[in-house]
């Protein structure tokens, strides 16, 4: 049974007259009454009772009548709500985030891209850059900001938006506050408020070492904005991301010799179909002007495996 099927003879149960329905439906009478045949035969029984001047439904066609009115209605609704998807009126998108992205720098564009795409629903998710690789590739994320050391595989395919170095953050009244920068040499002995969501964290640890730097462990939390308010609290340092600081009374110095550096990019699964929301989402970001990197005072520190050399 095939759509047209149902909506011909929704027309003749109302109109209980063939040509009549045939005129609603916009074809010929023959057609629509091949149609109901059509019908009749796959269900093994007569729709309409065909007398002259007098056409009605039969017990067969009254019984089916609602449940056919249900499916022709279902299957309206469906196309409309597939309309107004394509006409990215009501759509909706699935974007993940990482903990450790800094909403100032990414908000100003999620108000332009809601301000031209009104009918575009985001919803945002935060999580460590693995859990959100994996919920991209289950589907369950349509698209996600990441920033990964060691880069991505695929069929994860990210696209670089930005680049930002790590700052060593601190009080106020803490030394560093008085200087333009901090080298990794300094950070010996000084006590550490570790960010346990920075995917950065064994690289940062392991660069410290290699520079003969000791940091003291102090407190360690999930937390963002725990971590900043006890480094503004004077509490410790920690390493930052240099867009990422929202907590007032927080300074922040850029890490020399070396500098480290990371590279945040909106990252899909390659191969995938975009939906119309998602096409406008990248289309939105590539024309964006995203935050430039200031002129680091040294070169970027060498990947992990060229210092093991």
């Amino acid at each position: 049974m095939e759509l047209h099927e149902i909506r011909y003879f929704l027309a003749l149960s109302k109109t209980l007259n063939f040509t009549k329905a045939a005129e609603m439906c916009n074809v010929s009478q023959p057609a629509l009454t091949r149609a109901i045949q059509k019908m009749e035969d796959e269900l093994g029984g007569l729709l309409f009772s065909r007398e002259r001047s007098n056409t009605h439904l039969t017990e067969l066609g009254r019984m089916l009548e609602p449940h056919l009115t249900e499916v022709l209605t279902r299957t309206q609704t469906a196309k409309e709500t597939a309309k107004r998807f394509l006409r990215l009126d009501s759509a909706h998108l699935k974007l993940g985030v990482m903990c450790t992205i800094g909403p100032v720098c990414f908000v100003s564009f999620l108000s332009r891209f809601r301000a031209d795409n009104p009918g575009i629903e985001i919803t945002l998710t935060e999580a460590v850059p693995d859990r959100l690789c994996d919920l991209l590739m289950k589907g369950e994320l349509d698209v996600a900001l990441i920033a990964r050391p060691n880069g991505f595989t695929p069929p994860l395919q990210p696209q670089p938006l930005y680049r930002e170095r790590f700052v060593i953050a601190c009080s106020a009244g803490h030394p560093f506050a008085q200087r333009d920068a901090v080298s990794m040499t300094d950070l010996d002995g000084q006590p550490y408020l570790q960010r346990i969501n920075c995917e950065y964290r064994d690289f940062l640890r392991d660069t410290c070492q290699a520079n003969g730097s000791h940091l003291v462990g102090a407190f360690r939390s999930e937390r963002e904005d725990w971590i900043l308010t006890m480094v503004a609290a004077g509490m410790g340092i920690c390493f930052l991301p240099e867009f990422s600081n929202t907590i007032p009374g927080v300074i922040a110095r850029p890490v020399v010799e070396p500098s480290v550096e990371r590279e945040v990019c909106l990252v899909t699964v390659a191969g995938r179909r975009w939906s119309s929301p998602l096409s406008a989402f990248v289309q939105a970001v590539r024309q964006y002007r995203w935050p430039e990197m200031e002129p680091a005072h040294t070169e970027p520190v060498r990947p992990a495996e060229e210092m093991a050399q």
